[in-house]
């Protein structure tokens, strides 16, 4: 038994699935790894069944029906790996956006001290690939605009790669996560700051997606600026 699960929502993501399970499996140390598909119609969830049958006891997977967002995945993984007891939880992109090797140095900052630890693009050593400049100087600001209005000490309050200390997802009250898309990784991390819980932040390069289609639209950056406002109200406890 794995202390490590290793959450990653998936809609449509059959060029990707395959490679990144194979991947997770290949690292030094043996995560566990669950799959939150929310019904992808170009089979992503079959091949994730027969790889099951390849990794017993090492992959699973979550079905759900329809796109129902990122936010409300990850919460169905995080109520699923406190269930099954892990120390250790984690979340990542199917698309190797993120890079598994950094699994292990996420996990590690975790046991040296901190609750919550975030892959992160805008630390020292940090960098970004593959993006055009004005991508990458909207996600910069997006942080800093984040970092005004609520007053956290987190240079990438937008990334989606991060490690989580049990104690700190017991401690939250998804019923009270109000957002899905993109704002939902910034209420996440702040839900954590204003309960007092150490959130450290990793350099790590992050490099676009080569395979399938990105999920960002327009409306998922307007929930994430409208949102922030409504966070700065926000009574946590």
């Amino acid at each position: 038994m794995s202390d490590s699960i290793v959450i990653i929502p998936t809609y449509n993501e059959k060029e990707n699935v395959e490679r990144m399970v194979r991947k997770v499996f290949s690292l030094p140390f043996s995560f566990h790894l669950l799959i939150v598909d929310d019904g992808s119609p170009d089979g992503t969830a079959d091949i994730v069944k027969r790889l099951m049958q390849e990794y017993p006891g090492r992959l699973f997977m979550e079905e759900r029906i329809g796109k129902l967002g990122l936010g409300t995945a990850y919460i169905h993984g995080f109520k699923w790996a406190l269930a099954s007891k892990y120390e250790y939880i984690f979340e990542m992109d199917c698309d190797f956006s993120h890079n598994p090797d950094d699994l292990i140095r996420l996990r590690e900052a975790c046991m040296n001290g901190g609750d919550v630890a975030i892959g992160s693009r805008y630390v020292k050593d940090g960098k970004i690939s593959n993006w055009p400049k004005g991508r990458v100087l909207m996600s910069y600001f997006a942080s800093v605009y984040v970092r005004m209005v609520l007053f956290v000490p987190i240079h990438d309050t937008t990334a989606g790669f991060k490690c989580y200390r049990r104690k700190v997802l017991e401690r939250i009250n998804f019923d009270e996560i109000k957002f899905v898309g993109y704002a939902f990784q910034i209420e996440m991390k702040y839900t954590a700051y204003k309960l007092g819980f150490k959130v450290v932040e990793v350099p790590i390069t992050f490099t676009d997606r080569t395979e399938g289609v990105s999920k960002m639209s327009k409306g998922i950056f307007k929930e994430a600026f409208w949102g922030v406002l409504r966070m700065r109200f926000k009574k946590i406890n």
